[in-house]
């Protein structure tokens, strides 16, 4: 008998956990916009349903607060790295040689994944300035963007157009042929 209410208790704490855990998911997960089906397939086939890039806040190195959608009306590069990854560090002379050459007609967000223990805006900006790039650094400190955009690999590139529309997502380290080629539809 004693077995048996023993068991029934356990089954109601299980499920008032079950319950607890489904409204705390639900209460954090209301925080972000993230971003539904991110493949490069869907959103390259003009066929499909464009999709507008939801919106995250980053800072920049004075520790302003950015928004994606300040960049509206002029095309867009998000890359996602840190100063402690290779693929990163090998693919960031193609982008700043682009960055250089585009100036103003795109804009590159190059957004590093600041966690504030692997990479912080100390050791972010300690490798920037041995390498001398010049475009402009955001730091995701929230990590609001990477939940945002569903990163979960560095590196990790989003091609965006002027209207704000996802045109292309590459996952991994591209080189400056592939960038080219994805930034041409932009331009």
């Amino acid at each position: 008998m004693k077995s048996k209410w023993k068991l029934m208790a356990g089954i109601a704490l299980l499920a008032v956990f079950l319950i607890g855990s489904a409204q705390v998911y639900r209460i954090l997960s209301g925080s972000y916009t993230v971003l539904k089906n991110p493949s490069s397939e869907s959103a390259s086939d003009p066929e499909s349903e464009k999709l507008l890039a939801p919106d995250f806040t980053v800072f920049d190195k004075d520790g302003n607060e950015v928004k994606l959608s300040s960049f509206r009306g002029t095309p867009v590069v998000v890359n996602f790295w840190a100063s402690w990854c290779p693929p990163c560090k090998a693919e960031m002379p193609d982008f700043h040689k682009l960055w250089e050459e585009t100036g103003e007609d795109i804009a590159f967000l190059m957004i590093n994944a600041t966690d504030g223990m692997r990479e912080t805006k100390e050791t972010a900006d300690s490798f920037l300035a041995e390498q001398e790039y010049r475009f402009p650094v955001y730091y995701d400190t929230q990590q609001e963007a990477l939940y945002t955009f569903a990163v979960n690999s560095f590196p990790t590139t989003f091609i965006i157009d002027s209207d704000g529309y996802l045109v292309q997502r590459y996952v991994g380290m591209i080189d400056e042929d592939i960038l080219r080629e994805a930034i041409e539809p932009i331009r």
